[in-house]
């Protein structure tokens, strides 16, 4: 196992609210980033309030970051992570390519949803001091289908879909140090790098997808991501960028 990266707490709670209430609650506290991994949850939430399943022995962890940049920069993060997670991954089971990464923040295994990402942003007014990034994965087992939104992508386990079984912890340690990497890329050369990356393994690149705001719903061929993050599409109005949406194949 890698050596836990320098400079990062490193929190398991057996049972917590949230992940992501608890980061809200002890950021002011902190001296460095922290990882926070919950073994159950009695309040999960996932992307716009939805509930969010957590089967005995999945993951569910918060990395509390400190940010001294604009929002903009800040949730770039979640590109950040989906490197990490893959990387992860990876690491534990050597499947190099059964692991895609979809717009804006889960990732795929063999076309299922194994992965995801939430951001939120702590601080005062419009004054972020700190980021908590909010990682839920299906180790052991996958929500039932009946559980996630209509026309979403079927959820998948790691351990169904390889019969690889690693514990929570054990995953930690191989996505602190995934993200601990990028991180330093991030800050040393910004976005560009980091966007290059996520870009080789972005699932449905180059093909049609659907991409869902608040208000509309966009058909297109999904061209790339911008410098931005935003989502690039083709559609038959000409080229158009999507900054917060949901993605649909």
């Amino acid at each position: 196992m890698s050596a836990w990266p320098s400079g990062y707490g490193r929190r398991v709670l057996p049972v917590v609210d949230s992940t992501l209430s608890e980061a809200a609650r002890i950021a002011s506290d902190l001296a460095g980033p922290e990882w926070i991994l919950a073994l159950a949850q009695t309040a999960a939430r996932g992307r716009r309030g939805r509930a969010w399943s957590m089967p005995e022995g999945n993951f569910a962890g918060t990395l509390v970051l400190p940010v001294d940049e604009a929002p903009g920069q800040a949730a770039l993060r979640s590109f950040v992570m989906s490197l990490a997670l893959r990387d992860a991954f990876v690491a534990a089971t050597g499947r190099e390519d059964a692991f895609a990464l979809k717009w804006p923040n889960d990732v795929l295994l063999r076309g299922g949803k194994v992965a995801g990402i939430l951001l939120e942003s702590i601080g005062s007014g419009a004054r972020i001091t700190h980021l908590a990034i909010g990682i839920g994965v299906n180790l052991a087992a996958a929500p039932d289908v009946s559980e996630v939104e209509e026309g979403a992508v079927p959820p998948v386990a790691l351990k169904h879909a390889f019969g690889t079984l690693i514990s929570p912890e054990d995953f930690l340690d191989l996505l602190a140090v995934a993200y601990a990497r990028y991180e330093d890329q991030f800050r040393t050369y910004g976005f560009a790098p980091i966007r290059t990356a996520w870009l080789t393994h972005a699932a449905r690149l180059g093909e049609p997808i659907k991409a869902r705001t608040t208000r509309d719903a966009h058909v297109g061929t999904f061209v790339d991501v911008d410098a931005d993050g935003q989502l690039v599409l083709e559609t038959a109005k000409g080229r158009m960028t999507i900054p917060a949406g949901d993605v649909y194949f």
